[in-house]
């Protein structure tokens, strides 16, 4: 097997993971959480969205949750060394996160979606590809004039939950147009599970031989149907070496019930149980990599604790298999302590 002997994280609980839950997560539990995951090692977080929180009332308090962050005492030492980003879907949001920006606490890079399916892209951002295309355009000039890096995402590379099969070919195409047009790096999305091993690696080879410079590429699934670490694999193998994941697997589309209020979200769920939504785990994935010898830069045990306080937080059994059963031993057991039947 070939695959890459150290490999970038990013954590992205804080904004995909949350955004899925039907409770709120309060202000000082996201803050503890990236706390923490810097303490761990993490020089990656996705924090918030700066979009309405009419419709996802889990970023009501994006500007409490950047501020927190940067003026924890816990933290203050590794802080600025950290790259924080906000999702920034449409222009509105773009221009708040160049405001708190420029007033000291906003975030480092923002992230702007397309989809390769046009009816998934119009669902999630109320726009045309034309015309998202053209507004990307003019964001990332003012982001990158106001000192901040952007990410253009692909998503629905490997199908749709709305529309069905894609062209991968055609996120290879807007990949390349994210690049032309200013973005620093691209997230590749699995948006709803249907990425399959064999695909994952053809896209990635593919990616690679078009755009082969892999710091440029971040890998990011979902599991819907327990495909994500397989996945991970594939795109090991691929040669990727920048990954992001959730702790416990949490995340998905946004929620349309908090709190027992309904609300606008992205509308009706793509899915038929949105319990069963989710990506990657982030502990099983870490211990995986570490297993396999792959430097990860993050302290594997402090992950697998952090992985046992979010289900406190959200309330509930996640996914993670690690946290249950941990690292694998690599003590040898002496002949004393062996039981014979």
């Amino acid at each position: 097997m070939n695959y890459p002997k150290k490999v970038s994280l990013g954590d992205i609980t804080i904004r995909d993971g949350f955004q899925h839950e039907e409770k709120f997560i309060s202000t000082q539990g996201k803050i503890w959480l990236a706390e923490q995951l810097i303490l761990a090692g993490f020089k990656k977080l996705e924090v918030t969205n700066f979009g309405n929180p009419k419709g996802m009332p889990q970023f009501k308090d994006a500007d409490e949750v950047m501020k927190g962050i940067r003026n924890s005492k816990l933290i203050k030492d590794l802080v600025n060394d950290v790259e924080l980003t906000a999702v920034t879907i449409r222009e509105k949001a773009v221009d708040r996160a160049i405001e708190a920006y420029k007033e000291g606490y906003g975030p480092d890079r923002i992230l702007l979606m397309v989809s390769t399916s046009e009816a998934h892209h119009l669902k999630n951002s109320g726009l045309s590809l034309d015309q998202y295309w053209k507004m990307s355009e003019e964001s990332i000039k003012k982001a990158k004039n106001a000192g901040m890096k952007v990410n253009g995402t692909v998503s629905t590379i490997w199908g749709c939950p709305i529309s069905g099969p894609t062209d991968m070919k055609l996120a290879v195409e807007f990949s390349k147009r994210w690049l032309e047009i200013g973005a620093d790096d691209i997230e590749h999305a699995d948006h709803d599970g249907s990425a399959s091993p064999n695909r994952v690696y053809d896209y990635y080879s593919m990616l690679m031989d078009a755009i082969p410079d892999p710091s440029k590429h971040i890998v990011h699934f979902h599991t819907t149907r327990g495909w994500g670490l397989a996945n991970v694999l594939a795109a090991l193998q691929a040669g990727m070496t920048h990954y992001e994941a959730t702790m416990g697997g949490i995340g998905g589309q946004p929620a349309n019930f908090v709190d027992g209020i309904p609300v606008a979200g992205t509308g009706e769920y793509y899915y038929k149980d949105p319990s069963a939504v989710g990506l990657v785990c982030m502990e099983d994935m870490i211990v995986m990599m570490d297993e396999m010898g792959i430097d990860t830069g993050v302290d594997v045990d402090k992950i697998l604790e952090i992985g046992k306080m979010v289900e406190r937080i959200v309330g509930r059994k996640l996914r993670s298999e690690s946290i249950n059963m941990g690292r694998v031993s690599t003590s040898v057991p002496q002949m004393e302590e062996l039981e014979y039947a």
